[in-house]
């Protein structure tokens, strides 16, 4: 999967969604415990995922650090 990463995070909603490239028509596929995978409906690929309750997940966490680049492997 290649592509820009991109982040959205809905602060009312404590909603965040991570994707892959440009953003497509697709669905969420739920995985349990308020995750999603996103699937592009054109080629049935994991384009992304989503996360309810994204904060009150973190909220013990003061700073998140990631190293970039960063490689992210979904499959289904």
């Amino acid at each position: 999967m290649k592509g820009n990463l991109n982040l959205y995070y809905d602060e009312e909603g404590d909603f965040l969604e991570i994707g892959i490239g440009n953003p497509t028509e697709g669905y969420f596929k739920n995985l349990g415990k308020g995750v999603f995978k996103r699937i592009d409906e054109k080629t049935n690929k994991v384009v992304g995922i989503a996360i309810m309750g994204f904060r009150k997940r973190t909220a013990g966490l003061k700073d998140v650090k990631v190293s970039l680049p960063v490689e992210i492997k979904l499959s289904s």
